[in-house]
């Protein structure tokens, strides 16, 4: 079964990053030389998905402009031999059709991903946010469509906390499940940052969301479209997941791969950093200066 379609949703305000994204959408905010939004479309494009759709808010022009062609730029690069800079910003044209839809209230991821729903038609598709970066060789999505053409099941990306990291395991979505074989769970249950003083558990086997992605079939809609809103008034996919699972099957994959949640200030400045040091242009400098810093 193959997965061609994406939807990105990006259509929060950014307040973390305020006054920065007052004007300029967060998931457009660079990694060097890079918008955050790049990686992840990069890493579609490299998972074989054809289609993306995202879901942005009426103040996301930008990110349209960002993928719209700008033909005074390429003829500007052309004329001045800046061929190298040309192709950079030309690649992903070529390579995947993009749509965008808008999400009329900010009211949560589901509400957000059933604005996108008439894209899917009868499909199974690729959902991800659009401020985490996952660094890996083989790309994230990729390992989640591999799992997927597998078992056909829905599929969930995950990592899994160790040691200390578990103490903030209830700052994220925990899945619970079965492990069926190395790395891959039998979803048996789901909560949304688990509150101990609830009564709510962490996963017994650490596993968290770390970063959205997600392989779905259109099947998740009717449990979404029957969400009833949280306390803050949002629809939550974790929450759909939920019901999902009482009435079908779905998995998650224990993903390789570093995590960047750059809707984070410190993860945003990690990214970064780190980023920064493996840059062909800057890397070997980048290191110098901090190995002068001293720290």
């Amino acid at each position: 079964m193959q997965v061609k379609k994406a939807v990105i949703i990006a259509a929060g305000f950014g307040t973390r990053f305020l006054p920065a994204t007052k004007a300029q959408p967060k998931e457009l905010m660079p990694i060097v030389d890079k918008p955050v939004l790049e990686f992840i479309v990069e890493e579609m494009i490299d998972s074989g998905i054809k289609e993306i759709i995202f879901v942005v808010n009426k103040n996301k022009i930008a990110i349209e402009n960002h993928f719209d062609r700008l033909f005074e730029l390429e003829y500007t690069l052309e004329k001045s031999n800046k061929m190298h800079l040309l192709e950079k910003i030309k690649a992903i044209h070529d390579k995947i059709k993009i749509a965008y839809v808008r999400q009329w209230a900010p009211l949560g991821t589901a509400h957000a991903l059933l604005s996108a729903k008439e894209f899917i038609g009868d499909e199974p598709f690729a959902f991800s946010d659009a401020d985490s970066v996952i660094d890996a060789k083989v790309p994230v999505t990729k390992q989640l469509i591999d799992i997927f053409k597998e078992t056909g099941k829905p599929i969930v990306g995950v990592k899994q906390a160790e040691g200390e990291e578990r103490k903030f395991l209830s700052r994220y979505g925990n899945i619970y499940g079965k492990e069926i074989k190395d790395n891959l769970y039998k979803i048996e249950d789901s909560v949304e940052k688990p509150d101990p003083d609830k009564g709510e558990q962490a996963s017994p086997d650490g596993l968290y969301i770390a970063g959205m992605r997600n392989i779905l079939t259109p099947d998740i809609f009717p449990f979404l479209e029957k969400l009833k809103p949280s306390k803050g008034g949002e629809y939550y996919v974790n929450e759909g997941i939920k019901e999902y699972i009482k009435n079908e099957e779905m998995h998650a994959l224990v993903y390789e791969g570093k995590y960047y949640d750059t809707g984070d200030k410190l993860g945003y400045l990690k990214a970064n950093v780190e980023f920064a040091l493996k840059h062909k242009e800057v890397g070997d400098s980048f290191k110098d200066y901090l190995h002068d810093l001293k720290l």
